[in-house]
């Protein structure tokens, strides 16, 4: 009387199909987080006083379409100076009283994330670049480029990004 084989009947080794699995999941992933195609980016500044919202538009990449992620109250942010949102990758000022402008926390130079707000101006720690809390314009280089400026909304005493 004769067994039937143990072995497993042809086809691709398991060791393969993992292996495939994972460089797919790997593709898909570096695919989803390596586009630069500037939606990341931001737009125009929303700003006005605290009792009126500014400017609404289209939602950014992973925020809320409705209403926006609220960075922070009216109050945290100093007039004059500003405030820097590490995870949303944005910077809050207020150049004068009620005003608020957002832009984006990247460096223009080399990429680095702004370290500081003080005395109207938003500091790069990397090479010391300078710009202005009121524009994103380069008060002091190496940088060459404006800070881009980010889409926020003021409503009431809420600073949403938008």
């Amino acid at each position: 009387m004769t067994s039937a084989s143990l072995q497993p009947g042809t086809g691709p080794a398991r060791r393969t199909v993992v292996a495939a699995a994972g460089a797919a999941g790997l593709a898909a992933a570096l695919t989803a987080c390596g586009s630069d195609d500037g939606s990341s980016g931001t737009v125009n500044t929303g700003s006005g006083s605290s009792g009126a919202a500014g400017s609404g538009g289209a939602s950014q990449g992973g925020a809320p379409a409705a209403g926006g992620v609220v960075l922070a109250r009216t109050s945290d942010i100093p007039e004059g100076g500003g405030k820097i949102f590490k995870d949303q990758g944005v910077v809050v000022t207020q150049p004068t009283a009620g005003t608020y402008k957002a832009f984006s926390s990247k460096c223009t130079h080399r990429g680095c994330a702004v370290g500081s707000v003080a005395k109207g101006a938003i500091v790069c720690p990397c090479h010391n670049s300078h710009f202005s809390a009121e524009d994103g314009s380069v008060k002091q280089g190496p940088a060459t480029e404006p800070l881009p400026p980010a889409k926020i909304t003021v409503a009431g005493d809420e600073i949403k990004l938008a």
